[in-house]
């Protein structure tokens, strides 16, 4: 089966058990892949992560039934997850904008999400650099923060961390520890496999030879064979962007896999606004 097909199997996994709890595991399963990966990929290729596009999605098939059914709101309530009707009203009307009742009465104007099928460009419109690197085990020194991959404000709370290391003069204090292979500061994307399924360790951080000063913590990134990507041009769009490309073109063509559970985005000296800055990004694939 290929890449493309697994992944498609998880999504439809998760749409023929909108009624029932969506077991993430299950559906990392089914694309072939660790929760971990499953979760970072379809919130790259689609901007939103799984638990969104779940609430999302039962969302829109309440709102359908709630327009072309008797339905009692709270029985849609109980069907799509909620404890209370009144916990589905608020969810409703964050997401419609008008409260159930509203709707049936007015049947005015419902924010509806489509199933989501994943397409791919194969053709390589856009060039892509990429080498292959051997890269023998290192020490990455920094500061991190605990994510759940099952949260909106996952990208939000990545951001933050950014604009509170470059605030406060943190990011200054990592960039003068640069002394091992990788030369950048890195932004690492981590799981932990003794922490529960779901969540992510996002670190700013530098490889560094040597103690690890006080304030800061370590984190050991083991021996890999790395895809390693250009990208070029302003942050944080270019690298977002980078990142669709490698998911939704590289992979599914190159016949690599993701070989670990720790990726890197290296951002050198330079000013990260300018059409020109060079970064990279690099993955561990067999």
């Amino acid at each position: 089966m290929g890449w493309i097909e697994s992944l498609q199997k998880a999504i439809d996994y998760i749409e023929n058990h909108l009624t029932e709890e969506v077991d993430i595991e299950q559906a990392a399963r089914a694309a072939n892949t660790s929760v971990f990966h499953f979760q970072r990929i379809f919130t790259v290729l689609t901007d939103i992560p799984v638990g969104e596009y779940i609430r999302r999605r039962r969302l829109t098939l309440a709102a359908h039934e709630l327009l072309s059914s008797n339905v009692k709101v709270i029985d849609l309530a109980c069907k799509y997850g909620y404890d209370t009707p009144e916990a589905f009203t608020k969810a409703f009307r964050r997401q419609h904008g008008i409260a159930p009742s509203e709707a049936r009465t007015s049947g005015g104007t419902l924010v509806t999400y489509n199933r989501l099928t994943i397409q791919v460009n194969l053709k390589g419109a856009e060039p892509m650099k990429v080498k292959i690197v051997e890269q023998g085990a290192f020490q990455a020194v920094g500061i991190k923060r605990e994510l759940s991959m099952d949260e909106s404000g996952i990208l939000g709370g990545v951001s933050e961390l950014w604009d509170e290391v470059n605030s406060d003069g943190t990011c200054d204090r990592i960039a003068a520890l640069i002394n091992g292979p990788v030369r950048g500061i890195l932004g690492i994307c981590a799981s932990d496999p003794t922490k529960e399924p779901g969540r992510m360790e996002y670190w700013v951080a530098a490889a560094h030879d040597g103690p690890v000063p006080e304030g800061l913590l370590s984190l050991k990134v083991p021996a890999s064979r790395w895809a390693v990507f250009e990208v070029l041009g302003p942050m944080p769009d270019a690298m977002r962007q980078k990142w669709k490309q490698i998911y939704s073109e590289w992979f599914p063509s190159s016949g690599y896999t993701q070989a670990g559970a720790i990726e890197l985005e290296v951002y050198p000296e330079g000013d990260v606004s300018k059409p020109d800055y060079y970064s990279e990004i690099w993955i561990p694939v067999k």
